[in-house]
């Protein structure tokens, strides 16, 4: 098992930035495909953006242009920039190492404890 921790979510205005950030445990973090989630109030999770072990990225529409995914294996951490930012990305925001089955990308570890993401109109 891989242990996640997230951080760096808060308060901001909409039109604000704010990067996240999640440190892996793990020697074998260079090699897993990392995913950021999220979780709004009364909805489902979410993958919002996915960074294989190559550096290919791909994200959700809803996010596309505004977030980028980006990881540092020597530090075992994956970001996430998250740019003009709107009051419907508030969530709680996971990380995640992801496996791809057909299209589709799904989570492999527990979750850990999320930060929250705030978007003030």
């Amino acid at each position: 098992q891989v242990q996640l921790v997230e951080s760096g979510g808060g308060l901001v205005q909409a039109g604000g930035s704010l990067r996240l950030s999640c440190a892996a445990s793990g020697s074998t973090f260079s090699i897993n495909a990392m995913g950021w989630y999220r979780q709004a109030p009364g909805k489902q999770r979410e993958l919002v953006a996915i960074i294989t072990s190559g550096g290919t990225t791909n994200y959700a529409d809803s996010v596309k242009g505004r977030f980028t995914i980006s990881r540092d294996n020597p530090k075992n951490t994956v970001y996430l920039q998250m740019n003009s930012l709107k009051p419907e990305d508030t969530a709680v925001y996971y990380c995640n190492t992801v496996m791809q089955a057909g299209s589709s990308w799904f989570p492999r570890n527990s979750w850990g404890q999320g930060t929250q993401v705030t978007v003030s109109s």
